[in-house]
């Protein structure tokens, strides 16, 4: 559960792929955050499971798309 005040950071697709390419390459997940400034190291896992699981597809945020049609339905609505 989130903190109050408490910030996320959002990762491109692009970060996302090279820190799996980097992780695949041997360098380890510490190299690998500092080297992309990745603030949390536990990303980097859940990275590499979606990789592994969905390719390149799981990597990408399906958020963002889920939120913007959300808004633009209720535009919409109300238009």
């Amino acid at each position: 559960m989130a903190k109050k005040g408490q910030t996320f950071h959002t990762y491109s697709f692009e970060t996302k792929k090279k820190a799996v390419a980097m992780r695949l390459a041997g360098k380890t997940k510490k190299e690998v955050a500092s080297a992309l400034q990745i603030s949390d190291i536990g990303r980097l896992k859940v990275w590499m499971r979606k990789f592994r699981e969905h390719g390149e597809e799981g990597l990408i945020d399906r958020r963002r798309k889920l939120l913007e049609s959300t808004d633009h339905n209720r535009l919409t609505e109300e238009g």
